[in-house]
């Protein structure tokens, strides 16, 4: 029995040292670990700062555009209306509030000269013609709010009424008739 037990013994030291070393080389392992996850969600916050830093900074045709954008609360058609508001904290975005929601946007360069803004995350985007803007859901395919006017807009609209541009369907004059 008692050569049983110093085999016994004699077996186990040498796996207490062994795990003990094992023990002491993975505390070393998970210490380097997370030092290195440290570093690694380090960078990848200094990556989403620029990569958003660079997101809210526009180029100077954008920020042309946003200048051209009317500020304010504009009736819109059934009694409804959208507030737009400069963002003091990033040039060149708006907010646009409805009675219901409120969309951040950014102006984005359009083929047709309309001036356009664009929330990507909500799927919106605001449309300002030079007789009437629209707030669309495109994500939805709906108009949220249509015929809204600022002052300036309601007088072009007045004028348009008035003074109708030629239709494409109209016959053309000919330069030669006269």
């Amino acid at each position: 029995m008692k050569k049983l037990l110093a085999s016994v013994i004699l077996f186990m030291v040498p796996v207490a040292l062994l795990a003990a070393q094992t023990s002491e080389h993975v505390v070393k392992k998970v210490k380097r670990a997370t030092h290195s996850r440290v570093e690694a969600k380090t960078t990848a916050n200094q990556m989403a700062t620029g990569i958003m830093a660079a997101d809210v900074a526009l180029t100077p045709v954008e920020l042309a555009i946003a200048q051209q954008v009317y500020q304010g609360k504009l009736p819109c058609e059934l009694g409804a209306f959208v507030t737009l508001t400069a963002d003091a904290k990033s040039p060149g975005y708006f907010d646009v509030q409805t009675k219901n929601q409120k969309y951040h946007m950014f102006p984005v360069k359009s083929s047709t000269g309309a001036v356009r803004l664009e929330d990507p995350k909500a799927g919106t985007v605001w449309l300002q013609l030079a007789n009437k803007s629209m707030l669309m859901n495109h994500k939805l395919g709906q108009r949220l709010a249509d015929e809204c006017m600022s002052p300036d807009q309601a007088t072009m609209a007045a004028y348009l009424i008035k003074n109708p541009s030629p239709s494409v369907l109209d016959a053309p004059t000919s330069v030669a008739a006269k």
